[in-house]
C-alpha cells in the first residue's frame, strides 16, 4: 500500500514542477490569431504559446525553433489534437541541441513578441511571429498503454512477463485476457 501511496504522491508532484511562466498564463493571454493580424500592435507584449515543433536553426549568436501553433491545455500542455493555426519561431539566446528539440515534440514557451521574422517554407516566403524566449518547456511523452495495456511510462515499466507490475497480472484486462495476439490460432 505504502509503494501505491508513493507513487500517487510521486504523480501529482509532477504537475507542480513547472516554472510559474509556463503553468500560469500572462495577464493578457494573446492568442495567435489575434496577434498574426497585427503584429506590430503586440509587440513587446508577454506570451505563453507552444504547439509542435517543425525545424531547429542554431545561428552563432542564438537559435530559432520554428513551431506549428496549437491551442495550449491545462498547465500550458499544448493541445496537439487539436489543429494548428499557422507557425511561429522563437529565439533563444543560447545554444538548442537539435537531438533535444526534436522534430514533432511538444514545446510550451514563455516570453516577449520581438515582432516578425521571414522565413521560407517550400516556395513560399511567409513573415511569422518572432518570441524571444524567458522559459522553455519539452514535454515529454506518456505512453498510456505500454507493451501489456494499462497506465505508465513508455520503455515497458508494466512489462513483467510473469508477475506483473506490483502484483498485477499483465495478461489479465477488466475481465478477459489479452493481448489475443499471444494466442495461436489453432
Amino acid at each position: 500500500m505504502k509503494n501505491h501511496v508513493f507513487i500517487v504522491c510521486l504523480l501529482l508532484s509532477a504537475c507542480s514542477n513547472l516554472p510559474p511562466e509556463i503553468q500560469d498564463p500572462p495577464a493578457l493571454d494573446l492568442s495567435y490569431q489575434e496577434v498574426a493580424t497585427n503584429i506590430a500592435k503586440y509587440k513587446n507584449a508577454p506570451v505563453r504559446w507552444g504547439g509542435k515543433i517543425v525545424e531547429v536553426e542554431n545561428e552563432p549568436s542564438y537559435s530559432a525553433i520554428q513551431v506549428l501553433w496549437h491551442p495550449l491545455g491545462s498547465y500550458g500542455r499544448p493541445d496537439l489534437d487539436e489543429p494548428n493555426q499557422g507557425r511561429f519561431v522563437i529565439k533563444h539566446p543560447e545554444f538548442l541541441d537539435p537531438a533535444v528539440y526534436k522534430k514533432d515534440t511538444a514545446i510550451t514557451v514563455a516570453g516577449m513578441l520581438e515582432g516578425d521574422t521571414e522565413r521560407t517554407i517550400g516556395n513560399k516566403s511567409l513573415r511569422l511571429p518572432l518570441v524571444t524566449a524567458k522559459q522553455i518547456h519539452i514535454w515529454q511523452e506518456v505512453d498510456y498503454y505500454p507493451y501489456y495495456g494499462g497506465f505508465g511510462y513508455g520503455g515497458g515499466l508494466s512489462y513483467y512477463p510473469y508477475g506483473g507490475f506490483y502484483g498485477y497480472s499483465p495478461y489479465y484486462w477488466g475481465g478477459y485476457y489479452r493481448p489475443y495476439y499471444f494466442h495461436r490460432n489453432r
